[in-house]
Parts: structure tokens; C-alpha cells; sequence
């Protein structure tokens, strides 16, 4: 096949001294990210950005693909041994681990974790190598029309169907989108809301956005509560092997299995992350084990109840990498960062990044298998030592976080405009995380913004302001009404989850009244 020949040249430009030591640096620093809890893969390409600018845009994204694995990878280390999930994508994984880790078996939990984010994530990239070409043929079929619905899906899902509250997700797309419109019209050269001031001409760089919104946003929010919330001890012990046996491996195998299949369409569609499919599958083990009467699952930790959610989780990342190449739609707020990333360079992903950016695309692809050999073999015997991590003292760790930001972000252009944004971004970050209103709505509609705009002007230009071009294909169609669908299922749950806490609020109040 093609595409293997293809993917063949990319691992000899990846099994170069150069890339492979940007691979081993790249999976270090997310792991070590992953590890530490309020900071994930999408903070850490968001403050690497500024940095990578100096490297060929190859090695810059080799880098960033092994970021991106190895924030997961990480994730589940402080989830198992504190119970303090690095990143929401890992919640699933703590409920297990955890139970684990304080039966004694924080090593064998440590293990499995690592070898189902490595299945997960390898059985992805194949179908996203293997399959790809199909996939460019779909994305070929795209237009202006069909690329203005695909961003008014990304918009919706993210900020109405996965947001916990529709109108604290709509007001952050509603954020977002003021952010994209600060600049000049790209269809008619005016300024718009610069303030007649030619810093802003090219808009606000999404690296100011990014970078103010998770990192500082981050470190305001944790210095707000460093003094509320009681300090983490150590972690649990990891003493042990974290080799399961082949008695455990015949038992975790089809739980690995049955993870990635939840976790590879959830990465395609916009959903926000890995959460979702990682709960589906710890959920779906739960089920499995109440039926064939396990004694361990919610008491002292089922293998099962790790391996699934793990795999799920790297399944999403791996397949969200293809669905950013293929069709340019970031399903997660680092799949984001990511594009960001490529608009950095220059760069568009979709159908024609394949045949004019193929020396970047298929090493990126290579890379990411390398990535997850290299990963897996740093954490699997080594998770003990970044469970070290934890203890670096809170006020050390996040000053150190802001240096970079704004060194990094000042790098840039040295602008002092740029640290200024930084900073009053940075405060409206810690105000939506102080009352719960999503982020990544925000980033998405920054990033997309400005292409759902051009595409819709160029719709109604090639209609002579004629609407009904924007529904006039199948494939247009066909996602306004996934998205509906998905809308009214939304309404439907949030509807419940709120009449349920109204009973329970009314059952809680009436013995009190008694």
C-alpha cells in the first residue's frame, strides 16, 4: 500500500540523532506536564510554542506530537498515587488506580496504565495511517459551505453539548470569537477593533491567547487556593513490579480492546477531549464486572477498570491527530494547540497538507509510533521516579511557569502589548475557572473563528448573498443535523441532571423540616 511506503520514508527522517532527541525531550517534558496536577499537553505546547521558532517546523511538530502523548501518559500518575487526576482525562483512571495504589499494587497500576495509553495510542495512529486516504478523499468533497458547518459543529458541540451549562458555554465561544475579530478583515483589508493601534493590526497573536488563558489563568487560580487546600503529601508507595502477569495480561487484553474502541470515533468528532469515551469505558467494565461478580472492582482496584480508560484516552489523541491532518478540525483543546502550531508556520491542515506539507505530514505520523515506544519505556519502569515531581513546593513550581510565560510570549515580537494581554487574559482565565466557564470553547472559536468567517463570506459571495448555499449539499446537511441531534439530546440531559437535583435537593429538605 501507498501510504506504508510513505509512512516508511517519514520513520528514516524520524530516525535521525536530531528528531530522535527532540522525540526523547518532547515525551519528557509532557510526561512530566501530565504529571503534575492543573497542567496538561495543551499548556505545554502553548508555552513551547515561542520557543520551537528556531527549529525546522519537522522537528518543531515531531516535538509537539510527543508533548501531546506524553500528557497523557502522565496524567494517570498523580490520578493513581494521590487520587489527584492531572487532567480531566484521567478522572476515569483515578477511580481504580487509586483503589490500587492503596491496596498495595501502585506499581502494577502504574504498568497497566502506561501499557494501555501505548495500545490505545498505537492501534489509532495504524487506523489513522491505514486509512487515511480515504479520509482525503471525503475532506476533498469539502467546500466553503460544507467547512462553514463543520466549524458551526466544532463551535456548538464544544461550548452547548459538552459544557457542563449551555450558557456559560455559549458566553465563552461568545469570547473567543470577540478575541478572533480584533485585526484587519481579510476580505476587505479594514481594521477592525484595533483601537487605532497598528500592534493590533494582525489581531491578538493566538500564542498571547493561549498562553494567558491556561498558563497564567492556571497560576492565579492555584495561587488563589494554595492556602485554602491542604498540601499533598507523598505519594503512595510504588514498590513492586509494574509487569502484569500472563494471567493478568488474558484478563486486560480485551479491556484494552474494548477501550480503544470507545475512544477512536470520540476523537473524529468535536467533543472536547478524551473524558467522555474514557467514562464510557471504565462505565462499561464496571457493568462487566458487577456481571461476572468481580470482588476487586470498587474495592481494591480492578486491572480492568484501569486498561480500559487508558486506552480510551490515547485512542481519542491518536485519531483526533488525524482528524486535525485530514480535515483541519481540532477536537480538543491541544489538538488546538496544535493547529495553532500549524498556522504558526504557515500552514493549513487538511486534504492539501498531504500533497504539499508530505515531507512534514508522514514524519509527523512516524513520530508519533517512535513517540509512543519511547514513551512506554520511560514510564513504565520509571513512574515511581516522576511521581517525585509532586513534591516540588506549589509556589516554586507555578512562579516558574509564569517566567516562561512571559518570556516566551515577549520573545515573540517583543511587544510589551503582548505581556499586557497576557496578563489581563490571564485574569479572565482565573475568573472562568473561579465560576466554571469552559476554556475550551474559547480556544476553539479563537482558532476557527476566522476561518468560519472567511468561508461563510466567501459562501454568500459565490451565491450573491443567496443563504441557501449553506444547506445546499448532502454533506452540510448531514452535520446540521448530527448537530441538532446532539443539541436535543443535550437539552434532554441537562433537563434531567436538573430535575434529579431538584428531588434530591426536596428530599434532603423535607427530614430537615420534620
Amino acid at each position: 500500500m501507498e501510504q506504508l511506503s510513505l509512512l516508511g520514508e517519514g520513520l528514516a527522517g524520524v530516525l535521525t540523532p536530531m528528531n530522535l532527541t527532540l522525540l526523547l525531550i518532547g515525551a519528557l517534558l509532557g510526561t512530566a506536564v501530565g504529571v503534575l496536577p492543573g497542567l496538561g499537553s495543551a499548556m505545554a505546547v502553548a508555552l513551547l510554542l515561542p520557543v520551537t521558532f528556531t527549529l525546522d517546523p519537522t522537528g518543531a511538530f515531531i516535538m509537539f506530537a510527543s508533548i501531546y502523548f506524553g500528557g497523557l501518559f502522565g496524567d494517570s500518575t498523580s490520578g493513581i498515587l494521590l487520587n489527584t487526576p492531572g487532567n480531566s482525562s484521567a478522572i476515569a483512571t483515578t477511580f481504580e488506580g487509586h483503589r490500587m495504589a492503596k491496596s498495595g499494587r501502585a506499581a502494577k497500576a502504574l504498568g497497566i496504565s502506561a501499557i494501555g495509553a501505548f495500545t490505545g495510542g498505537m492501534i489509532a495512529c495504524a487506523c489513522v495511517v491505514m486509512f487515511s486516504p480515504y479520509l482525503i478523499v471525503l475532506a476533498r468533497a469539502f467546500s466553503s459551505p460544507e467547512y462553514f458547518a463543520l466549524a458551526v459543529f466544532a463551535f456548538v458541540a464544544i461550548s452547548a453539548v459538552v459544557a457542563e451549562s449551555v450558557v456559560r458555554g455559549l458566553a465563552a465561544l461568545g469570547l473567543g470569537l470577540a478575541l478572533a475579530l480584533v485585526g484587519t478583515d481579510s476580505m476587505t483589508g479594514t481594521q477592525r477593533f484595533t483601537l487605532d493601534n497598528p500592534s493590533l493590526f494582525e489581531g491578538i497573536s493566538i500564542i498571547v491567547i493561549t498562553v494567558g488563558l491556561l498558563a497564567l489563568g492556571e497560576v492565579l487560580h492555584q495561587a488563589s487556593r494554595i492556602h485554602r487546600e491542604a498540601h499533598i503529601g507523598g505519594p503512595v508507595t510504588t514498590e513492586g513490579s509494574p509487569f502484569p502477569t500472563r494471567k493478568e495480561m488474558r484478563r486486560i487484553v480485551p479491556a484494552f480492546l474494548r477501550g480503544t474502541a470507545f475512544g477512536l470515533p470520540f476523537g473524529t468528532i468535536p467533543v472536547g477531549g478524551s473524558e467522555v469515551p474514557t467514562f464510557l469505558a471504565y462505565g462499561t467494565e464496571k457493568a462487566l464486572a458487577a456481571r461476572r461478580h468481580d470482588p476487586d472492582f470498587g474495592t481494591r482496584g480492578a486491572l480492568q477498570g484501569v486498561a480500559a480508560p487508558e486506552a480510551a484516552g490515547n485512542a481519542t489523541a491518536g485519531s483526533a491527530m488525524g482528524a486535525l491532518l485530514v480535515l483541519g478540525l481540532p477536537t480538543s483543546a491541544t489538538a488546538a494547540m496544535m493547529l495553532a502550531a500549524f498556522q504558526q508556520y504557515g500552514m493549513q491542515p487538511g486534504p492539501l497538507l498531504f500533497e504539499t506539507s508530505a515531507a512534514l505530514v508522514w514524519p509527523l505520523l512516524a513520530s508519533l509510533f517512535v513517540g509512543l515506544i519511547i514513551l512506554l519505556i520511560i514510564n513504565l519502569p520509571f513512574a515511581a521516579v516522576w511521581a517525585k515531581l509532586l513534591l516540588i513546593p506549589r509556589h516554586y513550581l507555578y512562579a516558574g511557569v509564569t517566567v516562561i510565560a512571559m518570556l516566551g510570549t515577549y520573545a515573540i515580537s517583543s511587544s510589551t502589548l503582548d505581556l499586557w494581554m497576557v496578563i489581563a487574559i490571564g485574569i479572565v482565565g482565573f475568573l472562568m475557572r473561579r465560576y466554571s466557564i469552559p476554556l475550551a470553547p474559547v480556544l476553539i472559536a479563537a482558532i476557527l473563528g476566522p476561518l468560519a468567517e472567511l468561508e461563510l463570506r466567501r459562501s454568500l459571495a459565490q451565491s450573491e448573498g443567496d443563504v441557501s448555499i449553506l444547506f445546499s449539499s448532502t454533506i452540510t446537511l448531514t452535520l446540521y443535523a448530527l448537530l441538532a441531534a446532539a443539541v436535543a439530546a443535550s437539552i434532554i440531559q441537562h433537563t434531567r441532571h436538573r430535575r434529579r437535583r431538584r428531588v434530591e435537593a426536596a428530599e434532603r429538605v423535607e427530614p430537615a423540616a420534620r
